[in-house]
């Protein structure tokens, strides 16, 4: 077992491709058909373009505060594409690509961060819980979804995922120590790129690996390099074989980088160098996993180009019709809190709009 071989204590990451996309670790490359790997590195790719535009958009005054996941496509699709039909995501707020991947149309996610509630409303079958602001309450989330699993004997498993500076958080340990103690089928996904908005990895905790923070649970941990799709996607199938075989949850540490800021209203610049996001550039998950497909034969820069051309073109029609769309309905961000509206969002949604009628702003 991988949970064995890289004991997060011995501080051993697992990889499987190097920077160049070359396989180091051919015992344990996946045997994904040909359809699979284009799929997860065609999410990726428009991921990535969306991302781009995304802040474009908002720089533009046309998006609200946005969320960048330039960087982190592997460690998200890588993921995601372990899970099975029935399977869930309980994400936080920067997991654009995971969802994608999943089923949530782009024209949903920018619809959601343009400010219209409708964004969270997904297609019938999409199992995919709302992004979540709220920091570390996604496990809390996941570990309630996952208990209802086991209760109901549904061997559906959850993944929750979660950024390095979340794990700072009480529902991160009060939602993990839960699913453990139930042996509940969670997998919990920390994204680790390096900073909490601000705060560095290396000063938000002593330990010397979060994948070590497994130990106090009394589950299975790993440290995987996040920016190889094929590792996570590994690491996070056996996590998935183990939780769905009533053995409990499993917590992945997704080492990555963010190379974008932390949202389109935070400059990154003031508290890390240039030449730091430089050396991550080098990393680039997407370089390594295009080249290992130009190896196996299954792409070319040529319809590499042609993609991106499709993709860049899509994501600005996408755009368009999020923006003929609108903001949506005020009355939308009470009416979308719980199922019906409590009489607490009622009287708030009256005297907000009282105000509104008079001239507030």
């Amino acid at each position: 077992m991988l949970f064995k071989t890289y004991d997060p204590l011995k501080k051993k990451q697992f990889n499987i491709l190097d920077l160049k996309g070359k396989v180091t670790n051919k015992d344990l490359e996946p045997k994904l058909d040909k359809k699979t790997l284009l799929n997860m590195y065609k999410t990726m790719s428009l991921g990535r373009i969306a991302d781009i535009k995304a802040l474009q958009y908002q720089r533009q005054g046309r998006m609200l505060t946005y969320a960048p996941n330039r960087g982190q496509e592997a460690a998200q699709v890588g993921a995601v594409a372990a899970l099975e039909k029935q399977d869930w995501l309980s994400p936080a707020f920067r997991e654009l690509v995971a969802m994608l991947y999943l089923g949530v149309t782009l024209e949903q996610l920018y619809l959601y961060w343009y400010g219209n509630e409708w964004g969270n409303h997904f297609d019938e079958g999409v199992k995919v819980l709302p992004v979540n602001v709220i920091i570390g309450s996604q496990i809390n989330h996941g570990a309630g979804l996952a208990y209802a699993s086991k209760i109901l004997d549904k061997k559906e498993v959850v993944i929750a995922t979660i950024g390095d500076g979340g794990t700072s958080h009480g529902e991160f340990y009060e939602g993990l120590n839960f699913a453990a103690t139930y042996d509940a089928p969670l997998v919990v996904v920390i994204q680790n790129n390096q900073y909490a908005i601000s705060t560095p990895r290396h000063k938000a905790t002593r330990a010397e690996t979060l994948a070590q923070k497994a130990v106090a649970f009394g589950i299975p941990g790993i440290q995987v390099d996040g920016n190889d799709v094929l590792a996570m996607y590994v690491a996070t199938k056996e996590a998935v074989d183990h939780a769905r075989a009533g053995k409990g949850p499993v917590l992945i540490e997704a080492v990555t980088y963010r190379l974008g800021p932390h949202t389109t209203s935070d400059d990154p610049s003031i508290y890390r160098k240039d030449e730091e996001v430089k050396e991550w550039e080098k990393k680039d998950p997407m370089i390594r996993f295009k080249q290992y497909l130009i190896d196996k034969g299954y792409w070319s820069e040529k319809e590499d180009q042609k993609l991106q051309e499709e993709q860049t073109d899509y994501v600005g029609k996408t755009f368009k019709q999020v923006e003929a769309k609108g903001e949506g309905k005020l009355e939308d961000i009470f009416r979308f809190t719980y199922k019906e509206m409590t009489p607490q969002l009622k009287a708030q949604y009256e005297t907000h709009k009282k105000y509104l009628a008079e001239g507030g702003k």
